[in-house]
């Protein structure tokens, strides 16, 4: 055609970008895109629709996203299609995030949109890729047993429906069962990819499964002749370091195929805060901060290492560290939802209108645990200067009274908390969880701990 000298139009466009359906016509698709730009096709809103869902058709979401950004003119069926691109690619959470920009934006969906995301999908829908995205989304909001539901409710499942229920339990802390859908999985003749083994691996980490994480690595590479990727060096640096075997993780970081990321050395100094080792802590401490120089997590975690070892010398020198970068920590808050209505409490909050109960509530409960568990006068004096100064005392303990106040005995409480858990709230919520006979969840910034009868499904490595 191009030959003959026929020009190319919208039309032309609009007839080959649908061709590309997958991965492998990637290359091909974004040479239809340069030549979209090139006769000056980029600004008709049906041709970049097009493009945009070939994208994410092709696994490009995140250049979809900027892609989808950068457009000067949306419509409806834009925002249909980096909705059902995200479904696809089962990101639940962006997929709702999206829909709720959509809304406040003020652009009503049609009928086809709204079908798409609630009765085809979101609720009741047969679309494996829907459903998919739901059970990630509900796995992640806590709701472990929905998440199965619909998982067992699929008559077919791909490698995307295994991965987010695999994940799912990872993240809850029950790498058992986990580990068990995995092996379910392979059993099922699915092909494995590497997200896959991230989930399993993870699971396996969190749960304190080392040796079968550590099989799982192995075959990865030997049986299905899978790279590993910095993403899953990470997940056995956790797995070891978890367990105590930091020179074996030392070790796996130097013999890496790939160049060690952030991930891989925030991992080794999470391993070094567990088992308080201040000396690898600070060699990891200056990999990850070259890698990473602006993530304050790793400055307020390397901090905690020397709090705990009781070296101020060494907590001043990051504090310097922090003012000298202009860096600040990301102020602590938790939510719980009640009847319908989400409440967020920060560090210290008194602004609650049930402030005074929440704290006679906290006051109540320490009385018991110090008299239940011999916490000595030290505990009183700490949880005084608390109420005195109105910081410290951190944002899950009153979301957590608040929700004994204002749910029936019994009544699981679920809190949604931005950081991480501290080592001393981690403690007051097992006891607690004895105390009150309740099912206590928390999910912090890396998974969910799910604290009952005086333990923590995390079994205090977290």
């Amino acid at each position: 055609m191009r030959k003959k000298g026929v020009l190319v139009n919208a039309v032309t466009m609009l007839g080959l970008i649908p061709a590309c359906t997958g991965p492998i016509h990637l290359g091909f698709g974004m040479c239809l895109h340069a030549c979209g730009v090139r006769f000056g096709l980029d600004g008709d809103l049906s041709v970049g629709n097009c493009l945009l869902t070939m994208y994410m058709r092709c696994g490009w979401v995140d250049f979809a996203r900027k892609f989808f950004d950068g457009m000067p003119d949306k419509g409806l069926i834009t925002w249909n299609a980096m909705i059902s691109g995200y479904a696809q690619n089962g990101l639940a959470g962006q997929v709702l995030d999206l829909y709720r920009k959509m809304e406040s934006m003020g652009i009503v969906p049609t009928r086809e949109v709204e079908q798409r995301i609630v009765l085809s999908g979101f609720v009741f829908g047969l679309n494996p890729f829907l459903k998919n995205a739901l059970i990630n989304m509900y796995a992640r909001c806590g709701n472990l047993v929905k998440a199965r539901a619909i998982f067992d409710g699929m008559p077919e499942k791909n490698i995307i429906s295994w991965t987010a229920i695999i994940g799912g339990y990872g993240i809850h802390g029950q790498g058992e069962l986990a580990v068990q859908l995995f092996d379910e999985m392979i059993s099922a003749g699915e092909m494995l990819d590497g997200v896959a083994f991230v989930s399993v691996l993870s699971a396996c980490s969190h749960a304190g499964l080392t040796e079968k994480g550590l099989s799982y690595f192995t075959a990865m590479e030997r049986d299905y002749g899978l790279q590993p990727g910095p993403e899953h060096y990470s997940c056995v640096v956790d797995l070891l370091g978890r367990a105590g075997r930091l020179e074996e993780a030392w070790k796996l970081i130097g013999l890496m195929t790939v160049e060690p990321d952030g991930a891989v050395w925030g991992a080794f100094l999470g391993a070094c805060k567990i088992h308080r080792n201040v000396e690898l802590a600070e060699l990891a401490f200056e990999k990850v901060i070259e890698l990473e120089p602006t993530n304050i997590g790793y400055y307020v975690l390397f901090s905690n290492i020397y709090s705990d070892a009781e070296n101020m010398e060494g907590i001043m020198r990051v504090r310097v560290m922090l003012r000298e970068r202009k860096l600040k920590k990301e102020p602590g808050y938790s939510y719980v939802e009640c009847q319908g209505r989400i409440h967020l409490f920060l560090v210290g909050d008194r602004t609650h209108p049930q402030a005074q109960e929440i704290n006679r509530t906290l006051d109540g409960l320490e009385d018991i645990i110090r008299r239940c568990d011999g916490r000595n006068d030290k505990d009183q004096e700490r949880r005084n200067e608390e109420l005195m100064t109105c910081i410290g005392v951190h944002s899950e303990k009153l979301a957590i009274a608040f929700g004994l106040i204002n749910t029936r005995p019994g009544t699981e409480i679920t809190v949604i908390k931005n950081l991480r858990v501290c080592e001393d709230c981690h403690l007051f919520l097992k006891l607690v969880s004895e105390i009150v006979d309740r099912q206590l969840v928390v999910r912090d910034a890396t998974h969910f701990h799910h604290f009952k009868n005086g333990a923590c499904s995390c079994k205090d490595s977290w």
